[in-house]
This record gives structure tokens, C-alpha cells and sequence, in this order.
């Protein structure tokens, strides 16, 4: 049995308990039971508000007392929550009543008065008790954090999380909840007089099942798996020029970042949202840039410790594109059998080796509209900030620029990417005589096919595994993006293939 977690904060005013329940609420996720005790008036019900208005990014939200209702429901963008008050509780039999038995699955629980509940409360929970501390102030409280069962481990990282908030300066600060991807992170804004910063919270990925040759899935296609990856190469982009976020706090072992704030100024516009050209102009040329230059294939990451970039090998690429066998045929009722996965990958392990010969760069990976941000005080490339690039690997230069010009999340319209695909061909030719564009053209077709294949099967686990359908919109794009690539006459074996073995996503 895993031993409890415990410690004590002091919450001189509501100010403090605010930033106590929203460093908390960086670290919860759909499961998670939070329970609130102490005597009347100790701040429970504040404490669950403070919650509840944070993660709904509306210091303003009506969050009533659930005395009288006993439970309070909220559908919050990063989770739903249930906000439950059981001091009108007699007997725990009657949490059935009110849906708290069981706990409503993929819902953060709030429960004040837990110990009308005794026995009936699931073993892994997080505990923080409240009490009065009138001689600091007649707002002043102490809240005590523990941890049972798995919680014990959300306790000690929120405890590590509050010494690093503190050491760094920015424990008084406001906090503003930021919208997550599609990874285990977390953000927020930290707010001072001084500016603003991004709290990073990167937990170290935990290890999947050994299935790809006896590796996890991240491990198999060189995902990174904690926070050092992002360090290393943010520094090197800052080096060269190119606009990373500067990091001036850091706990790499903890997976605590604080980093520059770029904003929130970005590469579309509109309704629905379409790229605007010029930003994307610009992006493409910070990629022909980044190419051209001669990259170190290990970084300096502290005195003691460099960082080796992983390569983008050929099994890793062929993993990727299994996502498609794995995932999104079984989705389309067209899972395939042991003649057409083997098909399938030696068609894909010829085309691969031609990126496998090809001259290598940082291929940054997911160099797309979401994790780009415009700059637009800074000069020529520097005004394109990039903010997602933890998982970059030695790889073809073809792959970012199919990132940017198939963008997964939004209509990249045929005219456009071709406009930009030849303007980066100009440039790279323009500044290496050697450079091939049909060469070239060869890798963007085969990366980009490579992508998308890879997507529509991210797309499907993301639904079906992680509960997230927002992602299967996107697919109808995916295919659109993935029919174009296809029709390059290097990849006519592959068309067959799915022609004849793949079905179009659902409408």
C-alpha cells in the first residue's frame, strides 16, 4: 500500500487559497476525487470556488454552495466536475441518490464534508483539511494536503510544484488557465507587475507496453519523455536565431518549466479559420533558414548533461504509419489481416528508405498553426515564435514544411501550399546550388503521406482510447491532405494499396 503524502500550507487571505487550488487544478485530470474538510466556515465551499473559477477561466463564474442541492454539475473545457456538499448527508447510502455512487466516471469530484461519507469514499483521493488561523488575520486559514493511494504522488509533485513557484518568485503571482494539447502538459500563465511567464507542467511520460519490438510506442518513434528535450533544443533554436521561448527558471527532473510568454497572436484568421499567407510565407522561410544551416546532432543541456537528438530512422517513421493499421481501419470496419499488414509495411519500408538517405536537419515535428505564434516587434524570421518542438528528431527536411503546408487542423487550400512549396524550393536552391527540387519533391509526397497516414490513426486513438471525439473532425482533412500525396507517381504502388484496403473517413 502506498503510504500517504502530506503538507501544510499557510493561506493568509483568499488571494492565497486561489493560487493553492490552482496550482492544484494543473495537475488533476478526469478521475481524480478531491475532498474538502473542517469546521464550519473554514473555507471549503471557497476553496471548491476558487477550483471551479479557474479552470473556467471566469473569475466571475456564479459557483454556488451546494448545501442545498448536494451536488452541483459543471461542464468545464478541460473536464466535467461535480461539486457536492454532504453536510445534509445521514447515511453514506444515500450517495447513490445523488449520483456520487459510483463516482460519475472522467469527472474531477469536489466533496465538502467527506466524513459524512465515511467508508464509502474511494481509497485514492486528495484530502485537504482547512482550519482557522485567527492570528494571522481574520481571513487567514492553514489547509493540510494529503494524498492517499495513487493521489499521494499529485501531492508530493503539487508540493515540489509549490518550492519551485516559490524559489523562482512567482508563488504570489496570479495564475490564468491555459488551454492543453493533445499530451499529458499542463500550462498557465503566471501573472506580476513585471509581465507575464508560462508555468509548464511536463510529468515524465510513463512507459506504455513494450508491443513495438520490445519498446513502448514513445520510445519506439522517439517521443520525448520528459521535460529535458524541449530545454536543449529551445537553446539551440535561440542560438541560431530562431525565436524559442527563453526558459530562466527550470527543475528538469521535476518537469517544472517557467518560459517567455510570446502571446497569443497567430498564423490564421477568420471564420472558418484559413491561414494567413504572408505569416505562413514567413514560416516557410524560417524553415529554409533553419535547413541550410549546418545543425549539431548532440546539445549542451547543463554543464554536466548534453542531449543527444534522436534520428528519425525508418522503423520509427514505418511505427508511425502502423497508427493507420492499429487504430483507424479497426474504426472503419475494415480491420486489416496478416497478407495486407505485411503489404502494407514493405511497401512502406521502400519508400522510406529514400528519406533514410537523405540529408538530415532538426525536424522539429510539429511545426503547424497551433504551435506557432507571430512576433510581429521582431525582424524577417524572428518574428515567427515557435512553442512546440520537444519531440524534434534528425530527420528529413521534408517533414516540417508538410506539417505546415497539410496543417492538420485547419484547410490549407492546394494553391497555396503549392505557392509555398515552390517559394522554399526557391530559396533552398538559391542558397545551395545542390540542392535537388525533384529530389526534393520525391521527399515532400513521401513525408507528407507519411503524416497523414499517421494522423487519421492518431485522430481514431485520441477517440477511442482517450476519450477525446473533438479530434475525428479533422479527418476528413487528414484525407484530403492524404489523397494528394498519394497522387505522386512515386507513390503509385501505395495508391493501390489504399484504394483497395482503406475506406474514406465517416462524414
Amino acid at each position: 500500500m502506498t503510504a500517504p503524502a502530506t503538507f501544510s500550507v499557510a493561506l493568509p487571505n483568499e488571494t492565497a487559497t486561489a493560487h493553492l487550488m490552482a496550482d492544484l487544478a494543473l495537475l488533476i485530470g478526469p478521475g481524480d476525487l478531491i475532498t474538502l474538510s473542517g469546521d464550519l466556515g473554514a473555507g471549503k465551499t471557497a476553496a471548491a470556488r476558487a477550483m471551479i473559477r479557474y479552470l473556467a477561466d471566469d473569475d466571475a463564474l456564479e459557483v454556488p454552495s451546494p448545501t442545498f442541492t448536494l451536488a452541483q454539475s459543471y461542464d468545464l473545457a478541460p473536464f466535467p466536475l461535480v461539486h457536492a456538499d454532504l453536510y445534509r448527508v445521514n447515511d453514506p447510502a444515500e450517495l447513490e441518490e445523488i449520483g456520487l455512487s459510483p463516482l460519475p466516471e472522467g469527472t474531477v469530484v469536489l466533496i465538502e464534508w467527506p466524513e459524512r461519507a465515511e467508508g464509502a469514499l474511494p481509497e485514492d483521493r486528495i484530502d485537504i483539511a482547512l482550519s482557522h488561523r485567527p492570528a494571522l488575520g481574520s481571513a487567514a486559514r492553514s489547509a493540510e494536503i494529503t494524498g492517499y493511494g495513487t493521489a499521494a504522488a499529485q501531492v508530493s509533485r503539487l508540493e515540489t510544484l509549490r518550492r519551485f513557484l516559490d524559489g523562482a518568485g512567482y508563488l504570489d503571482a496570479r495564475r490564468r488557465r491555459m488551454a492543453g494539447d493533445a499530451s499529458a502538459r499542463s500550462y498557465a500563465r503566471l501573472i506580476r507587475d513585471d509581465g507575464v511567464v508560462i508555468l509548464m507542467n511536463s510529468p515524465r511520460r510513463p512507459d506504455g507496453p513494450a508491443i513495438y519490438d520490445g519498446k513502448s510506442y514513445s520510445a519506439a518513434v522517439h517521443l520525448a519523455e520528459d521535460v529535458k528535450p524541449f530545454v536543449a533544443i529551445a537553446n539551440g533554436l535561440r542560438e541560431r536565431g530562431f525565436s524559442a521561448p527563453a526558459i530562466p527558471h527550470a527543475d528538469l527532473d521535476a518537469g517544472f518549466l517557467i518560459t517567455e510568454d510570446f502571446g497569443t497572436e497567430g498564423f490564421i484568421a477568420g471564420d472558418p479559420p484559413a491561414p494567413i499567407a504572408e505569416r505562413y510565407e514567413a514560416a516557410t522561410d524560417m524553415l529554409a533558414a533553419l535547413h541550410c544551416e549546418p545543425l549539431p546532432e548532440t546539445l549542451p543541456l547543463t554543464p554536466q548533461l548534453t542531449y543527444a537528438i534522436p534520428v528519425f530512422d525508418t522503423d520509427a517513421l514505418l511505427t508511425e504509419a502502423g497508427l493507420m493499421l492499429d487504430w483507424y481501419l479497426p474504426d472503419r470496419g475494415a480491420e486489416p489481416g496478416g497478407p495486407a499488414r505485411a503489404e502494407f509495411a514493405g511497401l512502406w519500408r521502400d519508400l522510406l528508405s529514400k528519406p533514410a538517405a537523405a540529408p538530415r536537419t532538426w525536424t522539429l515535428r510539429d511545426f503547424h498553426s497551433p504551435n506557432l505564434i507571430w512576433l510581429d516587434q521582431r525582424p524577417g524570421i524572428a518574428k515567427v515564435g515557435i512553442i512546440d518542438f520537444q519531440d524534434a528528431v534528425l530527420g528529413p527536411a521534408a517533414y516540417d514544411l508538410a506539417s505546415l503546408l497539410q496543417d492538420a487542423r485547419l484547410d490549407v487550400p492546394e494553391p497555396l501550399e503549392l505557392a509555398l512549396l515552390r517559394h522554399y524550393v526557391k530559396t533552398r536552391r538559391a542558397a545551395d546550388d545542390s540542392f535537388d527540387p525533384a529530389q526534393f519533391a520525391e521527399l515532400y509526397a513521401i513525408m507528407s503521406a507519411q503524416r497523414n497516414t499517421k494522423l487519421l490513426g492518431i485522430f481514431a486513438r485520441l477517440n477511442r482510447r482517450d476519450g477525446k471525439p473533438h479530434y475525428l473532425r479533422h479527418q476528413p482533412r487528414i484525407w484530403t491532405y492524404l489523397t494528394r500525396s498519394l497522387a505522386h507517381p512515386m507513390l503509385a504502388p501505395l495508391r493501390a494499396w489504399y484504394s483497395v484496403n482503406v475506406p474514406p473517413p465517416a462524414p
